[in-house]
C-alpha cells in the first residue's frame, strides 16, 4: 500500500491495525485506551489503563496528537491537560452515563448553596463540573485525595453516590452526596451473582466501587479497575467473578491468562449475560482508523474552562505521585 493511500473502513481487522499503527508513527500520534473499550482497539492502543494510568499519559505525553480511545469526559480531561494539542475522540457519541447525572446547572447552585464545603468531583463529570470542583479523583486514588483534606472541612462529593458511599465507610468522613450514579455498575443482580456464586463457591467476588452497596458487602476485594487487575496478577490460583464493565477481562486475561475469570451477571433486560456499557462499545477499530486518518472528531474545551479545571486535576496528579 501507498503512503497516504486511504485504505476502506471495513477492510479486515489486521489491515485496519497496520494502517492506524502507521498512522501513529507518521503523525506522531498517541493512541490511549481505557480498559473497557473492545479489545482490538486495547490491542492497538500505546496505552491501556484506567482513568488514573491515562491522565498520567495524557499529561506526560510528547505527542502531536492525542487519539482518546474511551468516552468525552475522558478526551476532554486530555484536553484541559494539554490544550495545544489535537484530541481527537473516535466517535463524539461516546458519552456517559454517570457524567450525564451531573448537569453543571444543576450542579452549580448545589455547589453556592454549600459555601463552606470543599468540592471533590470523581473524574467521571464533565470538565465543566471540574471548574467547580476543589479536586479531582479516580477511584485509584480517590481515599488518598479525601485523606489529605483536614478532618474538619466539609466535603461535597459528586457525581458518584456509590463511590462516595463507600468512601465515606472507609474514611468516617461526613459527606454531602450528589445523587448520581454509573448505569454499567448498577446494573448488576445482587440475586443472579449469588447464583452464580453457589455455582461456583471457590471463586472470589472482586468488584468496582462504582458498584451498589449491596454488591460491595458481598465482595472479596474491591478496587479500581487498576486494582483488581493488579489483585488477580498477584493471585493467579485463585478464580474470580469480576463485578465491573466488562471489558477489563481482556487485559485481566492476558495478565493472568490461567486464571478463570468469570463476569458479573447483570439485569434481565440488559441484552448481555454481563454488564457492558453502551456508550464504551461505540467506539470501533474502523472510527479509531477513520478519525486519525482524518484527525476528526475533534475534543475542544473552552479556555476559561480549562484554566478552572485544570487546578483540581494537578492537585489530584500531584497528591497521587
Amino acid at each position: 500500500m501507498n503512503m497516504g493511500q486511504h485504505i476502506d473502513i471495513f477492510a479486515p481487522e489486521i489491515e485496519l491495525y497496520q494502517e492506524i499503527q502507521r498512522l501513529k508513527r507518521e503523525k506522531n500520534a498517541v493512541l490511549l485506551s481505557h480498559y473497557y473499550q473492545r479489545p482490538e482497539i486495547q490491542d492497538v492502543a500505546d496505552y491501556v489503563g484506567d482513568s488514573l494510568d491515562l491522565s498520567r499519559a495524557a499529561a506526560s505525553t510528547d505527542a502531536d496528537i492525542i487519539v482518546f480511545a474511551g468516552v468525552h469526559f475522558m478526551a476532554e480531561t486530555a484536553k484541559i491537560l494539554n490544550p495545544t494539542k489535537k484530541v481527537l475522540l473516535p466517535d463524539l457519541a461516546a458519552g456517559c452515563s454517570l457524567a450525564d447525572s451531573c448537569p453543571p446547572e444543576a450542579f452549580e447552585p448545589f455547589v453556592k448553596a454549600h459555601p463552606n464545603h470543599v468540592v471533590v468531583t470523581y473524574v467521571n463529570c464533565s470538565a465543566e463540573i471540574k471548574a467547580m470542583s476543589d479536586y479531582v479523583c479516580t477511584s485509584s486514588n480517590a481515599l488518598k485525595i479525601i485523606s489529605a483534606i483536614p478532618g474538619t472541612v466539609p466535603i461535597i462529593f459528586a457525581p458518584d453516590k456509590n463511590l462516595g458511599s463507600y468512601l465515606i465507610e472507609q474514611t468516617g468522613r461526613d459527606m454531602l452526596l450528589w445523587d448520581g450514579s454509573c448505569m454499567v455498575h448498577e446494573a448488576f443482580c445482587i440475586d443472579k451473582l449469588l447464583d452464580l456464586w453457589r455455582m461456583h463457591p471457590d471463586a472470589k467476588v472482586i468488584a468496582h466501587p462504582e458498584s451498589e452497596k449491596h454488591i460491595l458487602k458481598i465482595a472479596n476485594y474491591i478496587g479500581s479497575t487498576s486494582a483488581m487487575i493488579a489483585y488477580a496478577k498477584h493471585h493467579p490460583k485463585e478464580k474470580y467473578i469480576v463485578a465491573t464493565e466488562a471489558g477489563i477481562l481482556h487485559e485481566m486475561q492476558k495478565e493472568v491468562p490461567n486464571t478463570i475469570l468469570i463476569p458479573a451477571p447483570a439485569m434481565e433486560d440488559n441484552h448481555c449475560a454481563c454488564s457492558e456499557c453502551a456508550f464504551m462499545k461505540t467506539n470501533t477499530l474502523q472510527k479509531t482508523y477513520r478519525c486519525l486518518r482524518d484527525e476528526t472528531p475533534e475534543v475542544e474545551v473552552r479556555e476559561t474552562i480549562v484554566e478552572k479545571a485544570l487546578i483540581p486535576i494537578e492537585r489530584m496528579l500531584k497528591l497521587s505521585k
